[in-house]
């Protein structure tokens, strides 16, 4: 009897296993993967995340070259007051484009970190 209660358990273990492996490998949505307009809109988002991202790595040559000059003439990285601005002007124009002011604070404040972190980075190189 002991054995069998054993084996019964390792059965059902096996079979938990193997139904939760079959319940992540299954979709819950039906949509199949070759659709071809979901492919094709992701074909466009991957599209525009590239972007974006090169718009990003554009932005953030620039605030290297406003680091060094901060850097040269003692200027804090910080400037609470543009950022501001910045950050008004972003929330105007999401706005338009029917976006969140939390989504683009969340956004901008992502920006501006690494923006701070770039410009504190060539601060720290010039000393």
């Amino acid at each position: 009897m002991k054995l069998f209660n054993r084996a019964f358990v390792l059965f059902l273990v096996c079979l938990f296993q193997y139904s939760l492996v079959n319940a992540q490998s299954t979709p819950m949505n039906k949509t199949p993967a070759n659709d071809p307009i979901l492919q094709n809109n992701r074909i466009k988002i991957d599209s525009i995340d590239k972007k974006l991202i090169a718009l990003l790595g554009e932005r953030e040559r620039v605030v290297k070259e406003i680091g060094i000059y901060k850097a040269k003439n003692n200027i804090p990285a910080l400037q609470a007051d543009r950022f501001k601005q910045v950050l008004e002007k972003t929330i105007e124009a999401g706005k338009q484009e029917g976006l969140s002011a939390t989504f683009i604070t969340e956004l901008m404040n992502a920006i501006h970190k690494e923006s701070l972190r770039i410009e504190e980075e060539i601060k720290a190189q010039k000393q």
